[in-house]
């Protein structure tokens, strides 16, 4: 449902209000009619008819075909004149906490493209009007997502035919890293072929896109099936899909894997895109997805196998989403890790175990089932907040390497690079 909001017209209710007044601008020459026993201004017609009112309690803005309140302790706040914002360093100067609660200015003046606020003690704010729309509530609550994004199930994905980047392309090429970061944005998963089959060439592709993340498993991991570590992926059985370190207060944002060997049969890496099921369950059953975006759970790791001691919990719903429009944005599922569930009443248990096994049920769709064999030289990136992983059980030697990155060093390379994220 999140993907349709792309387009949705909104339309603002007229609130009455003692001192209210009302000016319509559409070009440079004004003059004065009467509407509805309140003064009004307008101008010739121009391509953005702009409408607004002081409310008692807030800024009402029509503009753009959106019709946005601003209070206006959030619009003194947001000043950005230079003696209120240094715009060298992007930061605030004013001092928030001096702003009355119960502020409102004394002047106002709106031109084409501008308002102009001037304030109790004789200071100046000027909006762009095209700023005020774009960091408006309304315009953030009826954007489609936050980051543009393609729901896929295993047909979809095929047919895509998403273009692998290339090991000497990618490390040299600036336009080859964006178009990655791209694929990877759109889809949560993107892979770079023909890198070295070693740990050290692993490495450096991988700092590529962002720094390592070292965790309680080390900067680069390097493991086979000879159960070194207290966990079932260091065995040779099959796995679930799942998201990695639900355990953590911050799960990992994205995880590493490169097969540098297997003398073997079986071992395909399974990937699901957890948010496809997720907006199928909430298209199936809002209810359920409520549920699971609501109710707490903790997940725990616990292990004390050869010199290793480590105790790790992590809280926090299967399904986060943004409050101001529903939208998705981390999914922690993992029913290995997985504690005692303690923080469900007795009368929402039913309803949690109803809401998971609907979404478990979608998540195992064989159609939403991608199977990938992972050989050395192909390098797979997952989106550990959305695209689950798991494996099937194989024989042989099979040594992965492999580590987790920082999601938002990720983001702020794509940015950089003049992407949305």
């Amino acid at each position: 449902m999140s993907l349709i909001r792309m387009f949705i017209r909104l339309r603002g209710t007229v609130r009455s209000a003692s001192w209210a007044q009302g000016f319509v601008l559409m070009g440079d020459r004004c003059k004065s009619v009467h509407l509805e026993g309140k003064r009004w201004q307008h101008t010739k017609t121009q391509a953005t008819p702009c409408n607004w009112k002081l409310l008692d309690d807030c800024f009402e803005l029509s503009y753009g075909g959106l019709v946005m309140q601003f209070d206006y302790v959030w619009l003194r706040d947001h000043c950005r004149s230079s003696s209120c914002y240094n715009s060298k360093t992007n930061q605030r100067s004013l001092d928030t906490a001096s702003i009355e609660l119960d502020i409102r200015p004394t002047k106002t003046r709106v031109d084409e493209e501008n308002l102009f606020f001037t304030w109790p003690d004789g200071h100046v704010t000027r909006y762009s009007l095209a700023w005020l729309v774009a960091n408006s509530y309304e315009s953030q609550k009826w954007r489609a997502m936050m980051q543009s994004r393609i729901l896929w199930n295993s047909e979809i994905y095929s047919g895509a035919k998403v273009p692998s980047a290339s090991w000497d392309k990618f490390m040299s090429c600036d336009e080859e890293l964006k178009t990655f970061l791209s694929n990877f944005l759109l889809y949560g998963i993107a892979f770079v072929e023909d890198v070295p089959a070693t740990i050290d060439a692993t490495e450096m592709v991988t700092q590529r896109v962002s720094l390592i993340r070292e965790t309680i498993y080390g900067r680069m991991w390097d493991f086979t099936s000879d159960f070194s570590r207290g966990d079932t992926a260091y065995t040779k059985l099959a796995l679930d899909c799942h998201t990695d370190t639900a355990y953590f207060q911050e799960p990992s944002g994205i995880q590493i894997f490169h097969c540098l060997r297997h003398e073997g049969t079986g071992g395909r890496t399974l990937l699901v895109d957890g948010f496809y099921a997720a907006d199928k369950l909430l298209q199936q059953s809002p209810e359920n997805f409520k549920v699971l975006s609501h109710i707490p759970i903790k997940h725990e790791y616990i292990e004390t196998f050869a010199s290793h001691r480590n105790h790790m919990i992590g809280i926090g719903p299967v399904l986060s989403v943004y409050p101001w429009n529903n939208e998705i944005y981390m999914i922690r599922y993992n029913n290995y890790d997985r504690a005692v569930i303690t923080r469900v009443p007795h009368n929402m248990v039913q309803c949690w175990y109803k809401a998971h096994r609907q979404l478990t049920a979608e998540l195992r769709k064989p159609e939403n089932e991608l199977w990938v064999k992972l050989k050395p030289g192909k390098v797979l990136f997952i989106d550990n907040w959305r695209v689950l992983h798991g494996r099937e059980s194989f024989t042989g030697l099979r040594q992965l390497c492999g580590c987790y990155l920082s999601r938002d060093d990720m983001l702020n390379k794509a940015r950089i690079l003049g992407l949305q994220a």
